[in-house]
C-alpha cells in the first residue's frame, strides 16, 4: 500500500482567492473567499484584486488545512495556477506556493487554469466521463472545445476569436443596466422569459471555432433602437429580453459543440467553467445529449467557477507523471497550451 499523496493547491487567476487539500485526487477542503469590492466598478479592478489576495490567502489556506484536519507536515506538494489570468492575481497565489513549497521541501507544480477547468470533470463525488471525451470550456475570458485524450494530453480544437461566452453575458448585462456580475442575473431573468420573442443573429465562423463580438454589437444596437422608442423598453421587456440573449449565446455554444462531438466520433461530452452554471446551458446540453443519445457530465456548482479543487486534482495527475516546476517558474497572464 502507497502513502497517500496529500497536496493543497492554491487558486488566484483573478478575484476568488481559493485553497484546497486533496489526498490522492479526493477534495477534503476547497475554501473560497470572494471580493465584493468589484461590484461598485462594474467589473474587476486588477490592483483591487490583488491587494483582496493578499489579505485572504493566508486565512483562507489556514481554513483550508483545519477543514482538512491535515497538518503542513503531511503535504507532498503544492499545486499553483501558473497562467492564465490577472499576472498581479497570479503573483500572489503563485509566489505564497513557491514559499511553502520550499519551506517544506516538497515539490511545486504548476497547472494551467484551463486545464484544470477540463478536469473538474474528474474530481470524484459525480459521474465522471471516460476518455476520450470532449469538454466545452466556458468562463469570463476564454470559450474553448478540448478534445481530452488523457488528464495531461488535451487538445484545443476550437475556441472563441473574440470575446468569451462570459463576456457576451456580462456584457449584455452592462447594456441592460443590470449590477455586476450580470451574468447570473442574466440566468435569473430568462426562466421567466420567451426566449424567441427577440431574434438575436448567429454568426457563420467556419470550423469550430466561436464569436461573440457580432452578437454584441447586434444586442447593442437593438436596445439603442428600441429604447429610442420607448425609454421603459428594457423595464417593460426585461425577461424576454435575457432569455432572448441567453437562448443565442447558447444556441452559438451548442451548435459547435454538436458538431464537434459528430465530427470527432467522442459520446462522452462534459462542461466546464463559471458560465457551465448557467441554468439554460445547463437544461439545454442534457437535452441535447439525450436527443444525440450521448453521455452528458457537468462538474458539481462548486467545482465550475472559479476554484482550488480543479487545482488540486489536476495536480495530483502531474504529480503521478513527475511534472514539477522549478522555484523560477513565473507567473504569466497569458500562455498557449
Amino acid at each position: 500500500m502507497h502513502e497517500p499523496i496529500i497536496l493543497l493547491a492554491i487558486e488566484s487567476s483573478c478575484d476568488e482567492t481559493s485553497c484546497a487539500i486533496s489526498r490522492d485526487g479526493t477534495i477534503l477542503a476547497n475554501i473560497i473567499a470572494g471580493q465584493a469590492v468589484h461590484e461598485q466598478y462594474g467589473g474587476v479592478v486588477p490592483e483591487l484584486a490583488s491587494r483582496a489576495h493578499m489579505q485572504n490567502i493566508v486565512p483562507v489556506v489556514d481554513a483550508a488545512l483545519k477543514k482538512a484536519g491535515v497538518a503542513l507536515s503531511e503535504l507532498n506538494g503544492i499545486a499553483f495556477t501558473q497562467s492564465p489570468g490577472l499576472i498581479g492575481s497570479l503573483l500572489v497565489g503563485s509566489q505564497f506556493a513557491k514559499s511553502l513549497a520550499q519551506s517544506l521541501g516538497i515539490p511545486l507544480i504548476a497547472v494551467h487554469h484551463m486545464q484544470a477547468h477540463v478536469l473538474a470533470n474528474l474530481i470524484a463525488g459525480a459521474p465522471t466521463p471516460s476518455f476520450p471525451f470532449l469538454c466545452l470550456t466556458v468562463s469570463g475570458g476564454h470559450t474553448q472545445i478540448v478534445l481530452c485524450h488523457s488528464p495531461l494530453k488535451l487538445e484545443v480544437i476550437g475556441e472563441t476569436l473574440d470575446d468569451a461566452a462570459g463576456e457576451a453575458f456580462d456584457k449584455s448585462a452592462k447594456l441592460l443596466g443590470l449590477p455586476y456580475p450580470g451574468g447570473p442575473l442574466i440566468d435569473k431573468y430568462a426562466r421567466e422569459g420567451n426566449p424567441t420573442r427577440f431574434p438575436f443573429p448567429e454568426p457563420q465562423i467556419p470550423g469550430l471555432n466561436f464569436s461573440f463580438s457580432g452578437l454584441k454589437t447586434a444586442i447593442l444596437y437593438f436596445l439603442q433602437e428600441q429604447t429610442a422608442k420607448d425609454p421603459n423598453f428594457v423595464a417593460a421587456n426585461l425577461a424576454d429580453i435575457c432569455a432572448s440573449i441567453q437562448g443565442r449565446i447558447i444556441s452559438i455554444l451548442l451548435n459547435k459543440y454538436r458538431r464537434a462531438a459528430r465530427e470527432r466520433g467522442v459520446k462522452d461530452l462534459c462542461i466546464a467553467g463559471g458560465v457551465s452554471a448557467n441554468s439554460g446551458l445547463r437544461k439545454a446540453f442534457q437535452e441535447m445529449g439525450r436527443k444525440e443519445g450521448w453521455n452528458t457530465f457537468i462538474p458539481p456548482f462548486e467545482y465550475c467557477t472559479d476554484n482550488a479543487a480543479m487545482i488540486a486534482i489536476t495536480g495530483y495527475y502531474k504529480f503521478l507523471a513527475g511534472e514539477f516546476a522549478e522555484l523560477s517558474e513565473s507567473a504569466s497572464a497569458r500562455a498557449e497550451w
